[in-house]
């Protein structure tokens, strides 16, 4: 790297390989007509490190010279776009601090004037930073022992609606999906401490039903309560849930922010499971031409300790093709030097299309069914005993239409909503 004044074609080093010891993004960048392609893939890697618009600082030494991103590699597209790729060396960053890594690598680069879009598409992490991290409590193997899910995919469901009930019927709800043959009741993404529903009461009510559905099947049942709120009341409800028997907290990754989950993770320590809901990651991730990846909040969201996390579902009503969505269940189940974490499965979906799901994104997932749960005709008990049916029969390796044949509430669920 040149020693006299850094201009931004200074971080540009194609041809030259990552160090094993370096975090490496990939960026999608388009920039206006008035630069050059490698001018501003430079703009992206001096202002995500150690560079500024101006290239001869004052303040500038040797050492700090050596601590440069370097732009590697570059696949210049049509016109004034192409693939960026970016190498950090590791002295860029706080370990364990999932906040300041973004704050380099998904900062102020978004804002760059010549920069007409930007999106980070991957992060490779080196292992010395993965391993500064807590990650997840119980990996998925855990989180499928824990409800005698071996052989099958875990199934749960949303209380709906999502807002409106009171803490009793909420859970009244969660008692009948538990006793209709669910392994897992979540709060949704927008319940928390309501005037008609109240997060203490909610919480105590719940979790004696649960208790009441366990003794009643014999089989244990999750119930993730809802505690996303600034970090010192998240603690204070998670002190709830603990206090009432609760042994798994829900929360907003992406609205309670990175720096507080961090916070939580090491709060309820190694016991209590984390349900991550991503509510609001479309918003930056859904664009193909600009925010931030869902592999990549996947990776973060790992690091920093969610054992379960909504991640597509490739059916169903929220948007994710095939391969991406696959990519991200690979990724969330496979060796990384962290505890794995269990990908879900949600959003319209119903016990037609679960064999769908579990062929496409493998067993060891977690499907969930709001509706599909609560609009089967004969009530949410016969909903939940649905899902139950067409989630053993994918274990098993028998179409939802032959179980059907021995289950009523799966037949009349087909009925309603067919296979696709």
């Amino acid at each position: 790297m040149a020693k006299e004044g850094l201009e931004y074609t200074d971080f540009v080093e194609t041809g030259t390989e990552p160090e094993d010891d370096e975090l490496v993004c990939e960026f999608y960048l388009k920039h206006v007509d008035d630069v050059e392609f490698d001018w501003a893939a430079g703009a992206v890697a001096a202002e995500s490190s150690i560079g500024t618009w101006d290239p001869n600082l004052t303040t500038m030494n040797e050492e700090i010279y050596e601590i440069g991103a370097r732009v590697v590699e570059t696949e210049s597209g049509n016109g004034n776009e192409g693939v960026v790729t970016v190498a950090y060396p590791t002295p860029l960053f706080e370990a364990g601090s999932i906040p300041q890594i973004l704050s380099s690598i998904a900062g102020n680069i978004f804002g760059l004037s010549e920069v007409v879009n930007l999106r980070l598409e991957d992060v490779r992490f080196p292992p010395e930073v993965v391993e500064a991290f807590t990650g997840p409590a119980l990996g998925y193997e855990g989180v499928k022992e824990r409800v005698g899910a071996t052989d099958r995919p875990v199934v749960g469901t949303i209380v709906k609606p999502k807002l409106g009930l009171r803490a009793d019927e909420h859970a009244r709800v969660a008692y009948e999906s538990w006793a209709g043959g669910l392994d897992v009741v979540k709060d949704d993404e927008n319940l928390a401490d309501m005037e008609f529903n109240g997060f203490d009461e909610r919480v105590e009510k719940t979790l004696e039903a649960k208790r009441e559905a366990e003794e009643e099947t014999g089989e244990t049942k999750l119930y993730f309560p809802n505690i996303t709120a600034p970090a010192d009341e998240m603690k204070r409800r998670a002190d709830v849930v603990l206090e009432n028997g609760g042994d798994y907290v829900m929360v907003d990754i992406l609205t309670a922010g990175w720096g507080a989950l961090q916070e939580i993770r090491g709060y309820v320590g190694d016991e209590v499971g984390i349900h991550g809901h991503r509510a609001g990651h479309a918003a930056f991730t859904r664009l193909p031409y600009h925010g931030v990846s869902m592999l990549s909040v996947a990776k973060f969201a790992r690091l920093c300790g969610v054992d379960n996390l909504h991640a597509g579902a490739v059916v169903g009503k929220m948007e994710g093709g095939r391969e991406e969505v696959r990519e991200i269940y690979d990724f969330l189940r496979s060796d990384w030097g962290v505890e794995t974490t269990i990908p879900v499965a949600s959003g319209g979906l119903h016990p037609g299309v679960v064999d769908n799901v579990v062929e496409i994104l493998g067993s060891d997932t977690v499907v969930q069914a709001g509706g599909g749960v609560h609009a089967h005709p004969d009530g949410t008990r016969a909903g939940a005993r649905a899902m139950r049916d067409a989630a053993e029969a994918a274990g098993d390796g028998v179409s939802v239409e032959e179980r059907a044949e021995d289950s009523n509430e799966l037949a009349d669920a087909l009925d309603k909503w067919g296979t696709e």
